[in-house]
């Protein structure tokens, strides 16, 4: 064929995505399972179908012609979940990458738009048309030419329906598709058919009569006086129900056939687009990955005079000066220092590292807090010196963490990239310059000299201009008195490290393989054989034929094997928790014990992880190689790795203290709720005191599993959750869960209030604060697009709580920090987790710990309700819980 159409049903595609993938969002808090399934099967429908012409077709909203017939029409379907509302949009920016058009048509479906540019390709012989949907009423669409693709199993698979296969698997024609709908009705669109007439009947019927109409011209002659009775009786509904089904061939559709061809998609865009949503597992699929930047290599780059230091001396360290440790790679534990950036009014140098960390001159001047240095990234730059037995002081300003308080939705903060989002265009991107992945190498001295000077001169110069936009945005106080000094803590922290009792977690990983064996053994009885337990090929076919359980999903491959097709089978077999305990255990050996393993230091047994303090817009610190804030706890198994971190000296303690509700406690603050605020002040539990309002019980009259929703609803309000996502935490109906939502407003009208001020304040300045001035911009909160609005309000609501919450912990780090030093005290913070901080200490110094640290967390701002911070110690971090 020379011509090959593929049409997609983008209504019926998504949804299908949406309930089939577990509800994931990316590191922005965005949601995504419904455009990765979405994505997922048109890479695959592009590599099997190979079109040349393309759409995607969805509806343009909720009224159509069809109304106009009865206005019934797709009625009691429930609304939409807003988790899936909101990815329409990001599905249509996917798309709109991959350069596939997508087209919509007020008071018109999908299906009609659909169904008039497929008739447009019958009957011409260098055509083939593909439709691809989840609802069968688009069979009625197959032809000599035009196959429908139905998805089966959520999205996993599809079956062919030519006119022949419809034939063999359902025994009728896809004009009779109409009649069939006609007489048997679809409870999804509410239409009515005829009430106790199903499939099987319908079939029947269609096979002795034909169609519709000849079936009521003869409908004497069918057999069983309640079958004719329902026939007669619902004549109206049946003949009104096949102009419901009947998909409009003639739409008004005014995009063309020749609109829509499709050569392929550009892989630059497609790569961006899915680095930006997250789906790494996705871009290795991607033909030719491009560059983020396709222009930065025809640069022209002005000259620059840089002067490669072969000694060092006083004059070179005048005033102040721009400083950057050069290192390859992300992680600044283990990379070395390439050579040093250093820019002053003097000159542009750059320094290699063995003639800087052996001078006397060099030391001096990095520790002189009297002398002023800009850096890059204070945390790295601390790591870097420390390394080398110098303590750098004297950090006025740090790039990065500027950047980020400035555009907190940015992903990319290096120096070229913020040179360029400021208009300057004189440094090159570091994989231009050293490339990257398995090409990744050092350059020749010379361009590597450049290329770091470059970098510093950079930083000089537009700092002055970073500081200035801070202050203007208020957010220097912020970025001054609390990220900078918290960066020189988490740097010092990070050298320091955590200790590690290697042969304790050696001992936790042999218990760990007992207990795997003795599961597999037990896995293999109830299978009747062994097999690969990894392998779901081989797991698929001993579940799904020889034990005979319900098949849940199937993949391109065979059966999925999936842990949310497990959970769903879990009450089936006995085998099924068995696996599923299996694979955890399996996880916490690979990635905990194997993996802490694996980054411990081989000569002091310390891991040294990196706080991310510069990537979540709410200002949360994150933790990466090894993330230290992930660590299992749920299962005893996940909470015994905690055994293995230990002090670092005999005779000390592991100290660890955390805030007891403090997202709710500053919601109480912000929102100003009187019962809120008085239950807190009280020193009530919250989530019994919200059990009795929303319940309208007495306390007496709580029960556990009352307790226990209140708890869901009170860090779902934290958290923006909706109707959909409470009745999935809570395994009840959305109706059930919006009345639980709507009660606890009408029980905190403070809080309610709060959302409504917060939602026009922020589409009155487009961005929200915290307590502390952090800044999330939310330029999609005036919208006109629903999806995006709502998105961007419920990221209103939630973002001055969480991100207040995250500011007082930073801060109560730095007053903690503060108060070990003021006392002279050996104790020193070694991590900090969510909402924990946790402190290594002499045994002698406990009492006092006991008294500064709840104090420190406790007073670090004052608010309308009392912060409030318990603690726990002992001989590991696991005895401190």
């Amino acid at each position: 064929m020379a011509n090959k159409l593929v049409l997609i049903d983008g209504n019926s595609i998504i949804y299908r995505a949406f309930f089939a993938l577990p509800l994931l969002n990316n590191d922005k808090g965005v949601y995504t399972n419904a455009v990765y399934g979405f994505t997922t099967m048109l890479l695959r429908i592009l590599e099997e179908e190979k079109p040349t012409h393309m759409l995607v077709a969805f509806d343009a909203g909720k009224t159509t012609f069809r109304h106009e017939t009865y206005k019934e029409y797709k009625g009691g379907r429930q609304k939409t979940p807003p988790e899936l509302s909101e990815q329409f949009p990001l599905l249509k920016e996917v798309l709109d990458a991959f350069g596939i058009p997508h087209y919509q048509l007020e008071q018109y479906e999908a299906d009609d738009i659909i169904g008039t540019l497929a008739q447009e390709t019958e009957n011409q012989a260098d055509w083939e048309t593909t439709v691809i949907s989840g609802d069968k009423d688009l069979l009625q669409l197959a032809s000599d030419n035009v196959t429908v693709n139905l998805t089966k199993k959520g999205i996993s698979e599809v079956e062919k329906y030519t006119p022949a296969h419809l034939k063999e698997k359902m025994e009728i024609t896809p004009e009779q598709i109409l009649d069939l709908k006609a007489l048997m009705g679809d409870s999804s669109d509410n239409i009515p058919g005829v009430p106790g007439v199903g499939e099987k009947t319908s079939i029947k019927l269609l096979k002795q009569f034909g169609t519709l109409e000849k079936l009521y011209e003869q409908v004497d002659e069918v057999s069983g006086k309640k079958l004719k009775e329902k026939l007669t009786n619902y004549r109206d509904e049946a003949f009104m129900s096949k102009e419901l089904v009947t998909i409009n061939r003639t739409s008004p559709v005014t995009i063309k056939l020749e609109n829509l061809g499709y050569a392929g998609y550009p892989s630059h865009k497609v790569s961006s687009i899915f680095k930006d949503l997250g789906f790494q597992s996705l871009i290795g699929r991607i033909d030719g990955e491009a560059s983020e930047d396709d222009d930065a290599g025809a640069l022209e780059l002005e000259e620059i005079d840089v002067t490669v230091a072969e000694e060092i001396h006083d004059e070179m360290f005048s005033g102040e000066a721009a400083l950057v440790a050069e290192m390859l790679g992300e992680n600044y534990h283990t990379a070395k220092v390439e050579g040093f950036g250093l820019v002053n009014d003097k000159g542009n140098y750059f320094i290699p590292t063995d003639l800087a960390v052996n001078s006397p001159v060099f030391k001096h001047w990095a520790e002189d807090s009297s002398q002023a240095k800009y850096v890059f990234d204070a945390k790295k730059t601390v790591v870097a010196l420390l390394k080398h037995g110098i303590h750098v002081k004297g950090i006025t300003f740090d790039m990065l963490l500027s950047s980020y308080l400035l555009n907190p939705a940015e992903n990319n903060h290096d120096i070229p990239a913020i040179a360029r989002r400021m208009g300057k265009h004189q440094v090159l991107y570091d994989e231009e310059v050293y490339g990257k992945g398995a090409k990744l190498k050092l350059a020749e001295e010379p361009v590597l000299a450049e290329h770091v000077a470059r970098k510093t001169k950079m930083l000089f110069s537009l700092k002055e201009e970073m500081e200035e936009q801070l202050k203007e945005n208020e957010q220097y106080t912020l970025y001054k008195e609390l990220e900078m000094p918290l960066a020189l803590i988490l740097g010092e922290m990070e050298h320091l490290g955590v200790q590690v009792d290697i042969k304790q977690l050696e001992e936790i990983g042999t218990d760990l393989k007992e207990r795997l064996d003795e599961l597999e053994k037990g896995i293999y009885a109830l299978a009747g054989k062994e097999f690969n337990l990894n392998s779901p090929k081989q797991l698929g076919p001993i579940l799904f034929e020889e034990l005979k359980l319900p098949v849940i999903k199937k993949t391109k491959t065979g059966y999925s094997t999936a842990a949310d097709v497990l959970e769903q089978l879990e009450s089936e077999h006995e085998i099924i928790p068995k696996l599923l305990l299996y694979r955890q255990l399996g996880k916490l050996q690979s990635t905990y014990i194997e993996g802490l393993l694996k980054v411990a230091d081989p000569e002091t047994k310390k891991i040294h992880t990196r706080f991310n303090q510069a990537l979540t817009q709410t200002g949360r610190l994150s933790s990466i190689e090894p993330n230290l804030q992930n660590i299992p706890i749920r299962l005893e198994e996940g909470r015994k790795i905690r055994k293995a971190f230990v002090p670092a000296k005999e005779d000390w303690i592991i100290f660890a203290s955390d805030y007891s509700q403090i997202e709710l406690r500053v919601l109480a603050h912000i929102a100003g709720d009187e019962k809120l605020v008085a239950a807190f002040n009280e020193g009530m539990d919250i989530h019994t005191q919200t059990a009795m309002d929303v319940f309208q019980v007495n306390k007496e009259d709580v029960t556990a599993n009352m307790r226990r929703q209140a708890k869901a609803v009170n860090f779902g309000i934290v958290y923006g959750i909706s109707d959909y996502g409470l009745s999935q935490s809570l395994g009840i109906t959305r109706k059930e869960a919006k009345q639980f939502i709507d009660n606890y407003l009408d029980s905190y009208p403070g809080v309610k209030a709060y959302m409504e001020d917060i939602v026009q304040e922020a589409k009155h300045q487009g961005y929200v604060t915290t307590l502390m001035k952090r800044r999330r911009y939310l330029p999609e909160i005036t919208s006109r697009n629903f999806n995006r609005r709502s998105f961007a309000e419920r990221t209103a609501m939630n973002t001055p709580i969480q991100g207040s919450a995250a500011d007082i912990i930073k801060k109560a780090m730095i007053d903690l920090h503060g108060k070990l030093k003021q006392e002279k005290l050996q104790a020193r913070m070694l991590l900090q987790v969510h909402d924990e901080l946790i402190v290594e200490a002499p045994k002698d110094e406990l009492e006092i710990l006991k008294e500064i640290v709840p104090e420190m967390m406790e007073n670090t701002v004052d608010l309308a309700v009392p912060l409030k911070a318990d603690y726990a110690y002992g001989d590991s971090w696991f005895d401190a819980k």
